[in-house]
């Protein structure tokens, strides 16, 4: 009987010290994670974690923008601290600093989908100070407006939400941005010497554009367009 109960408790011991030191992967090996873009600036993944699963254990090395997709229910489980219970809404848009590793899970029947936007000069953006006059505020015009929902790292972040018809004002990029796609996007940029081009994009979609012009947009769509934009 003592054999037996010390090989309980052995089992027990290696149990507990098994979850205590759960393998760690880089975030680029973890299978819900896939690269979707990725340059000097950002590494882009779509994240993709089925219904009631969980990632593996991934370490965050940068900061990151997430912008999730549909409606969310996960448990967050950071390496060393007790799980936290987050729900978020579609389209929601936070900042996250790097530097941990965490388990998503998957509390809801449907997929549990986001976009995380590595910021990969994050260390270097942290010691510059920022060369946005605002970090909040909201701009309204007919059919649409545009929010800046933060400035992080030298980098700001807004969403936009344009009614289909309506443009968004003459503006200028002067330097490169990332548009990320929450809802799907039929949009025409009127470049200011060069003229119309399309831009479509399907929910969940990024794409990544070069600073240097002036353009009007317009939802030439017959749904809402709703997208947010990552300056630098």
């Amino acid at each position: 009987m003592k054999h037996v109960l010390s090989f309980v408790l052995l089992l027990s011991c290696s149990a507990s010290l098994s979850a205590q030191t759960t393998p760690e992967v880089e975030i680029t090996s973890e299978p819900a994670h896939h690269v979707a873009l990725e340059n000097d600036y950002i590494r882009g993944f779509k994240v993709e974690v089925a219904p009631h699963a969980a990632t593996l254990m991934h370490r965050h090395r940068h900061d990151y923008v997430f912008v999730t997709l549909g409606d969310a229910h996960v448990s967050n489980e950071v390496e060393g601290k007790p799980p936290a219970d987050v729900k978020l809404a579609d389209g929601y848009t936070g900042f996250v600093a790097g530097g941990f590793a965490h388990v998503a899970r998957n509390l809801l029947d449907q997929p549990f989908r986001n976009l995380t936007i590595e910021l990969l000069q994050d260390e270097r953006l942290r010691q510059t100070p920022s060369r946005w006059p605002e970090d909040s505020g909201e701009k309204t015009f007919p059919g649409g407006r545009s929010k800046i929902l933060f400035v992080k790292d030298g980098v700001r972040v807004s969403e936009v939400i344009l009614d289909p018809g309506a443009v968004v004002p003459s503006h200028h990029h002067d330097a490169p941005h990332l548009v990320v796609a929450i809802s799907d996007l039929d949009l025409r940029s009127d470049v200011e010497g060069i003229g119309p081009k399309p831009g479509k994009l399907n929910s969940g979609e990024m794409k990544w554009l070069p600073g240097g012009y002036t353009h009007t947009l317009t939802n030439v769509g017959k749904t809402p367009a709703r997208f947010v934009t990552v300056e630098f």
